[in-house]
């Protein structure tokens, strides 16, 4: 169903039912609307005034007014021209909106508008038009409200850093530890990707396809895979910052597994699961139709990396120096 604003003729209707006392969710149900949108409306658009509280209150004709000049201030850049041709001109010449937002004052234009409205302009079909998301830094698909944005910080708190992990991970002494990494393939392919972990004392190598790149899918299929370990054969995962871990706490409170992160914008720090993808490669370049893999192709990629003898390993292969700490387990 598609978005539609509240017109003054449903706010009439919310003032004259919130005077009647009537539940939010009876307010939502008699104007086919959910309650959230009905909370949301109260909330932005009521009446306060700090000097005459008791006039504090939501009433239909002044919601209406807050909400035309806030879609007045979101439009700005549709309604003024000059404004607009001046925030593009410099969107190709490869300013960010905060840097236009910012030296509007010094380029002698006598309006302001924000970094955000900018990206709003940006991302909506008037700027998806003209393309204008080609010329950002970094393009996504959508931008969400600032407010909206959740921050990495609490995803990944810093007590879940890599320089919080105990040394003897670092130095490789216990068994059990792993890093865990995405393969990305070409668009063609959608959401399907290659997850890889490899233990860091063994380095022996573990391959599945996921067919969707959501947190929720990937942690699940991650379970399914390392729950037959024992448990001190998967004692913690190393990941980065992608959001497609950020669900990595069901691993502690379904099989017991902590969870331990790079810094942003630092994959060579869990190393051992880079390079094994790298070897991966060779029989899983980016074109791969991942469709037509089953799982026994997977399981077969993985035999193959994991029966190459490796010089850090005296010459052993992955299979032999795990199925040895397996052993040592028991």
């Amino acid at each position: 169903m598609a978005h539609t604003e509240l017109d003054l003729h449903e706010r009439r209707a919310i003032e004259d039912m919130l005077n009647a006392k009537v539940p939010i969710s009876r307010i939502a149900a008699e104007l086919g609307r959910h309650r959230s949108s009905i909370y949301r409306e109260i909330k932005r658009n009521s009446f306060t005034d700090a000097e005459l509280p008791y006039l504090n209150g939501y009433y239909g004709m002044t919601a209406q007014r807050e909400a035309s000049k806030r879609r007045a201030r979101r439009r700005k850049l549709i309604r003024l021209e000059v404004l607009r041709a001046h925030v593009i001109a410099q969107l190709k010449v490869g300013w960010t909106p905060e840097q236009i937002a910012g030296r509007l004052g010094f380029d002698g234009q006598p309006l302001r508008v924000s970094h955000e409205t900018i990206y709003a302009y940006i991302y909506s079909p008037e700027g998806q038009s003209e393309e204008l998301a080609r010329h950002l830094p970094g393009r996504r698909k959508k931008r969400r409200p600032r407010y909206a944005r959740r921050p990495r910080g609490q995803v990944f708190p810093p007590e879940r850093s890599i320089h919080q992990r105990p040394e003897y991970v670092k130095t490789r002494e216990t068994f059990g530890e792993w890093e865990g990494d995405l393969m990305i393939f070409e668009r063609s392919q959608g959401k399907m990707n290659v997850a890889s972990l490899v233990e860091r004392k063994t380095r022996f190598a573990v391959l599945f396809r996921n067919n969707d790149r959501s947190s929720t899918h990937l942690i699940n299929n991650l379970m399914n895979v390392m729950e037959p370990l024992p448990q001190p054969a998967r004692r913690s995962i190393t990941f980065d910052r992608g959001f497609e871990f950020r669900e990595w706490r069901k691993l502690m409170s379904g099989i017991g597994t902590e969870s331990w992160f790079c810094d942003p914008q630092a994959p060579w720090q869990k190393g051992s699961v880079e390079n094994m993808n790298k070897r991966a490669r060779r029989y899983l370049p980016r074109d791969t139709e991942l469709a037509v893999l089953s799982s026994r192709q997977m399981k077969a990629i993985a035999d193959r990396l994991n029966s190459t003898p490796r010089k850090c390993l005296g010459w052993r292969t992955p299979t032999e120096a795990f199925r040895e700490e397996m052993m040592n387990l028991r």
